[in-house]
């Protein structure tokens, strides 16, 4: 039977120290926990951020803005996204940094509104192509959430040819050209049928291009 081998303390191990939960080279704990919460990021309520997706399942995302805790958002707010994954950057609004269970409540629709003015702006000046959430039919057209403002698609530009049954629309991700914008009354109309009449005036252009005399 082999002797039991007995370790013996290091002569210069810090004892008092280890009583007083200096840990680290004698560096505290309430030291280390300043340094660690130096290190993430300082939001601040009402701020729009960006966060990461870190994990997702069909009711919630999980997003990672560099805080002490991560935000849960519902999926039901990514609807427009079904293309959604880890990984994707996406804009948060902080609505509060901790609730009665220190959860961090983050909101992307939120988010969403507080900049869309301005992009849908952008949008038709620079005649941008930008992708619509088409959520129901409505009286003479589609209603389609572009940048999380509600804006119009008339039945005359959804297609280039007539449509006859507008349902087949909802719920579906789509292309479109942002064409007129009344700030008075907070308008926005869309069209797909623009994209496709550009679409197949390139297609005429280069059949042109390629024809040759006789």
């Amino acid at each position: 039977m082999s002797e039991l081998k007995l370790s013996t303390p290091s002569e210069d191990f810090d004892w008092e120290s280890y009583e007083k939960g200096e840990t680290n080279r004698g560096v505290s704990k309430e030291v280390l926990a300043g340094t660690y919460e130096q290190s993430l990021s300082k939001v601040n309520d009402r701020e729009v951020v960006v966060g990461t997706v870190t994990s997702i399942n069909k009711r919630e995302a999980v997003i990672n803005i560099g805080y002490k805790s991560d935000g849960v958002v519902s999926m039901n707010e990514f609807r427009y996204n079904p293309d959604l994954k880890v990984g994707d950057e996406v804009e948060v609004y902080v609505e509060s940094q901790e609730d009665k269970k220190g959860q961090l409540i983050l909101s992307h629709r939120k988010a969403r509104a507080t900049r869309s003015w301005d992009r849908v702006s952008e949008a038709l000046e620079s005649q941008e192509i930008v992708k619509g959430y088409v959520k129901c039919r409505t009286k003479g057209g589609m209603i389609v959430d572009i940048f999380g403002i509600e804006a119009f698609l008339p039945g005359s530009q959804i297609d280039v040819k007539p449509i006859r049954d507008y349902d087949v629309f909802v719920d579906k991700t789509m292309e479109f050209k942002v064409v007129k914008i009344n700030h008075e009354f907070k308008n926005v109309v869309v069209s797909h049928k623009a994209l496709i009449e550009e679409e197949l005036e390139a297609q005429k252009q280069t059949i042109v291009a390629g024809l040759e005399k006789g």
